[in-house]
């Protein structure tokens, strides 16, 4: 495909990249608000989270081998649709139960989106010219991070509108990306011969669904609904590693796996889908409650808190963009990765040092370090990945990476919530007896700022702050073994073919001598 033709399907696809991202960083700086008009807590507050990214995580290896075996154009259409019918469901939501059951739906079409997006980029641009496109993907990226907290503020302050509109905004946006992808996306299905029917493995789809949530499901709930060490967490885990042991034997016995064993093989997927899990751990776990820590820890707005996310997204947008036109010229990307890392475990180690009275000039310059990180990283992630596998795997291949990294950012948001919650109540406890206050139960809600008075939100604005800071020290181990990750990957430079030799070994090549001509 010329580069224009490229462009234009490149439109639809950023649009619902775009929908995509926003609809979880939109309602970062609305949540408090939200928790508190529907009577949650702080579990609350982390379900609405994990909801999305729990749905979005077990959906995710499905939606990449279905781009594998039937048309992809239908499979992001359906995504979108799924996605729009979530965010309705979620703006008309008159409780938090009815809020998390749409985020949950909300979070399948995103897991669609997040995981199609890259496979079809993979199918009409090569692996060299990719990463000048995987800047563009940074750079929508980088919008949605800044306009959706600052959108979103802007809405829940807004007289007339509400937190609502935060869920419902993003529908429009879908409905332009379906109607330019119909337009501009001409993808062939996959060819098979007369009378075969693509291949469908149900019951590992069934089994790996299955043993994730309930995973996932026992790390949001413990130390909120049951202890840490108690026979539920026995139980939890016993029945999720079952079912994720089944998976691997379905999986290694079908035709079509949703998750071909033989990808593993490979040294650099293996790698980076393990740094992917700790990238998402140090990624989501940490930075997803620092609109909080700006609302309660800094008393500031809806709206300013979203602007204060500015710096981290200036950062991310620049990386990513630099560093995938670099590596598009060269051909070269793992000192990328590496650097990339490096400022990432910089930059939670900065931030594990803030606390409610930090100048926001310093918080700021940290924030820039760990977007820069993030943006040199997680796109250059997909691409080591796509780089090594034939154009037959490509859609698993790719929604991989973002399965692993997902299943590291919902078990990070899950469990350093339930750590924030923890560390709150107990300062909130005792900051309030030194004042004489009863504190029964004063830490396990969030509180409304504007009815406290002086110093017991001195006391609640201090607990958040140091709550928030360790978090950020609690990612920085995993950030580091992410770094020693990244750095084991042995360098393949970029093929300038779409698929692989199909007699030369992976690990053996240097450049592809097959040339694919690219679907039109």
């Amino acid at each position: 495909m010329t580069h224009r033709e490229i462009l234009s399907v490149m439109s639809g696809l950023l649009l619902a990249m775009f929908v995509a991202m926003l609809s979880s960083t939109i309602v970062t700086n609305a949540l408090p608000r939200i928790v508190v008009d529907l009577d949650g807590g702080e579990a609350g507050y982390t379900w609405v989270v994990v909801a999305t990214l729990l749905t979005m995580t077990a959906s995710t290896p499905i939606w990449g081998k279905l781009a594998d075996l039937v048309n992809k154009k239908l499979l992001v259409q359906i995504a979108l649709v799924t996605y729009a019918i979530g965010s309705i469901a979620a703006g008309l939501s008159q409780n938090m139960g009815q809020l998390i059951a749409a985020r949950a739906v909300t979070g399948l079409g995103v897991g669609g989106m997040t995981a199609l997006v890259m496979v079809v980029i993979a199918t009409i641009v090569t692996p060299r010219e990719r990463g000048r496109y995987s800047g563009y993907i940074g750079a929508v990226f980088a919008m949605a991070t800044v306009s959706g907290p600052l959108i979103g503020g802007l809405i829940v302050d807004t007289p007339g509108l509400g937190w609502r509109w935060t869920f419902l905004v993003g529908v429009p946006v879908a409905a332009v990306a379906l109607v330019v992808l119909q337009r501009t996306l001409h993808l062939p299905t996959p060819v098979r011969t007369p009378g075969e029917r693509p291949s469908i493995d149900y019951a590992g789809a069934l089994l790996i669904v299955g043993g994730v949530s309930v995973l996932l499901a026992w790390v949001s709930l413990a130390g909120h609904q049951f202890d840490w060490a108690s026979l539920t967490t026995a139980g939890m885990i016993l029945v999720g590693v079952a079912l994720l042991v089944a998976a691997v034997v379905v999986e290694s016995r079908v035709a079509e796996p949703i998750i071909p064993l033989r990808l593993f093989a490979d040294r650099t997927t293996s790698l980076a889908t393990l740094a992917s899990v700790m990238v998402g751990v140090a990624m989501f776990g940490s930075t997803v409650y620092l609109s909080q820590y700006f609302q309660i820890a800094r008393g500031m707005s809806p709206t300013h808190a979203g602007l204060m996310s500015t710096p981290m997204v200036l950062g991310l947008f620049v990386s990513s963009v630099a560093t995938g036109r670099i590596i598009s010229n060269t051909g070269r990307w793992k000192k990328f990765l590496v650097g990339g890392m490096v400022a990432v475990v910089i930059g939670l180690a900065l931030l594990s040092t803030i606390d409610a009275h930090t100048p926001l000039v310093e918080i700021g310059a940290f924030m820039v370090v760990l977007g820069a990180g993030l943006g040199a990283t997680m796109q250059n992630l997909v691409l080591a990945v796509q780089n090594q596998v034939a154009q037959r795997d490509m859609g698993a291949a790719s929604a991989l990476v973002t399965f692993f990294r997902s299943i590291g950012g919902s078990s990070g948001v899950a469990a350093l919530g339930a750590l924030l919650g923890h560390q709150v109540a107990d300062k909130v406890t005792s900051g309030l007896a030194k004042l004489g206050i009863a504190a029964e139960g004063s830490g396990t809600t969030l509180p409304d700022l504007d009815t406290l008075p002086g110093p017991v939100r001195d006391v609640f604005q201090g607990a958040y702050g140091d709550a928030t800071a360790l978090l950020f020290l609690v990612a920085v181990p995993f950030a580091v073994v992410a770094l020693l990750l990244v750095s084991a990957i042995r360098e393949v430079p970029l093929r300038t073919t779409l698929d692989v030799a199909p007699s030369t070994p992976v690990d053996e090549r240097e450049e592809a001598p097959v040339e694919v001509e690219a679907a039109r």
